[in-house]
Formats: structure tokens, sequence, C-alpha cells
């Protein structure tokens, strides 16, 4: 099983493929050239440019035109590339094999032999490109509904009755005296963390400002437990932070894994640095914080592992997210761009 994982990470499985094809083409076409050297020339030079069209069409015009709706550009250039191609190597053929002769007389038999089996093939390969393609992207949608479920399911099994704890939150913040407008407050950003937990982000996606006020209160609240001269803890959000939808509750388990990890020096300065930038069209995350001198947990609070944030990030954004880690000895750093 090892080494077929190898192979489908590096595409090794590719060059199997072209050495079989080739191979059949060789055994069964030898005998129609004078020479077994050229018979390799010519079908090497088909295999070559049968290849060069096929990754061509599957790897640019597709996901460059055809998913992007552009289909008169897609099927011009298709049809373009594919002809162009074959009436080159129709000539160098004829140059190989039959030197001297026109290698476009007869041109209705040579353009059958030659352009329309290759526009055949190349066919196929798109069609195997956009099945796979169709499968991959069900069997996605098929993972994202059962993550919701499975995501609703522990919500429901953890919640408790919100009603009532919203009502004993307003009993105990009239209970505090007036006077101590810290405690009132704190209570306050405390009842709007829950309410979003509860409310807000049942949605699919949500306004990047109120996941932002969710993560401005989450702070807040932590300042309090680091409160002395040693800790130091900054979010710098860009002004414009506004305007577009984000997936709930994407940032905050890197937030919390920054205050769960954050060391405690005495001589030297502990901080959590948390940076939100809008910028061409992506969104910028980042967040750093100091540490102890010995590798950081691979676990986020909750037992949720970096490569389950990671997953879901592929799932909820795929080809439109960068997560970069990097974790030295005394710092631990987060970014993540999403394309919006």
């Amino acid at each position: 099983m090892k080494w077929c994982q190898y192979l489908l990470r590096y595409k090794l499985h590719h060059i199997l493929v072209w050495a079989v094809l080739f191979s059949g083409w060789y055994f069964f076409r030898e005998k129609d050239f004078p020479t077994w050297q050229l018979a390799i020339q010519v079908t090497g030079l088909k295999v070559v440019v049968l290849a060069l069209l096929i990754y061509t069409t599957n790897y640019l015009l597709v996901p460059k035109l055809l998913y992007k709706q552009k289909y008169w550009q897609f099927f011009s250039i298709y049809i373009t590339i594919i002809i162009g191609t074959g009436l080159i190597k129709l000539k160098i053929i004829m140059a190989l094999v039959y030197p001297g002769l026109e290698p476009f007389s007869n041109f209705k038999t040579r353009f059958y032999d030659n352009i329309i089996p290759v526009f055949l093939m190349v066919t196929t390969g798109a069609a195997f490109r956009l099945i796979k393609d169709y499968l991959q992207s069900q069997k996605r949608l098929s993972e994202i509904a059962q993550e919701k479920a499975a995501t609703e399911l522990m919500f429901l099994k953890s919640q408790i009755n919100p009603h009532f704890l919203f009502n004993s939150l307003n009993a105990i913040y009239f209970l505090i005296d007036k006077q101590n407008t810290e405690a009132r407050q704190t209570l306050l950003q405390f009842s709007d963390l829950l309410r979003y937990q509860l409310y807000d982000c049942n949605a699919e996606t949500i306004g990047i400002e109120t996941e932002v006020a969710y993560l401005q209160d989450y702070v807040r609240l932590q300042k309090l437990r680091k409160d002395n001269t040693n800790y130091e803890v900054e979010v710098n959000i860009q002004p414009d932070m506004k305007g577009f939808q984000i997936v709930p509750l994407l940032l905050i388990p890197f937030v919390e894994n920054a205050f769960k990890h954050i060391s405690h020096h005495l001589n030297n300065k502990n901080f959590v640095h948390v940076e939100l930038v809008k910028n061409n069209g992506s969104f910028f995350f980042f967040i750093e914080n100091s540490k102890e001198n010995q590798v950081q947990s691979n676990l986020l609070p909750g037992g949720i592992g970096l490569n389950n944030v990671k997953r879901r990030l592929e799932l909820l954004y795929p080809d439109k997210h960068q997560l970069q880690i990097y974790n030295d000895d005394n710092t631990f750093k987060v970014e993540l761009e999403l394309k919006l």
C-alpha cells in the first residue's frame, strides 16, 4: 500500500501509463516503418504530442476556461491546438518516414488518420478529468454535510437550556453593584460570547464583523486572566474589516491555542499578537504567541488537532486558502489566507 501511495503522491503512475501506451503503440505499428529505430522515433513523437495536449487541456484549459464558463475561448483554443499540433506532427513524421514527399498530399486521408484520433483521445482524457472532478466535488459536499451534522449533534448534546442560561446571567448582572462597571461589562461580554455560540454560528457563513466582535470579546476575557505587566496581548484589526462573509468559529481555535500555550516567563515578555488584514481580495489572519522552550502540543483546545482544522479548511475553502504554521523554540505562529 505504501508504494501505491508513493506513486500517487508524486504522479509516477502517469509515467507508467505513458510507458504502457508507448509499448502498445510500438508493438502494433512497428511493421508500418522501414526500421525499428524509425518506429521508436515516430511512436515517441506521437506519445509526447498526445501527452502535451492532454495535460494542457486538463490542467490549463479546463480549470482556467471551462470551469470559469469561458466556453467560446475554451473550444476555440482547444480545437486550434489540436489541429495545429496535429499538422506539425504530420509534417515531422512525413519528413522522417517519407523525406521529399509533400506532407499535405492526400490531405483528407492524412487529416482523418492523424487529427481525428488525437481529437478523440484528448477529448477522452478531458472527460476523465471532468468525471474525476465531479466525483471529488460530490465527495466533498457529502463530507461537509456529514461534518455539519456531526457538529450540530455535538452542539445539541452539550447545549443547556439557553433561556434559563440568559435569565440567570441577567439576574447576576443586576445583583452586581452598579459601581462595579468592570464586572458588569465582563458579564455582558461573556453573555455575548454565549449568544454567538448558541445562535449566530448556526448559519453556514456569517459577517466578518460579527466574527471579529466575538474574537475581541474572547480576547478581553482572556486578558483578565493574564492581568499583570508580564503579559502583552495585542489585537490589530484593519479599519475596513467588513463587507464579506466567513465560516463561523473558523479563527477562534487558533486564538484559544495561543492562550492555552502562552509562556509564563518571569523575566521575559509573554505575548499573544493577533492581526486581521483585508488586501487585494484576500483575508489574512496572523497570530503569534510566546511559548516555553519546548515543542508546542499539536492539539487545540477540546482535543481538536491542527490536522482537523486543516481538513476543515480543505472542505470549506477548497483551493481558496493557504495555511502556514511555524513552531520554533520560543514562538508559535499561524498565518492564514482566505481568498474572498
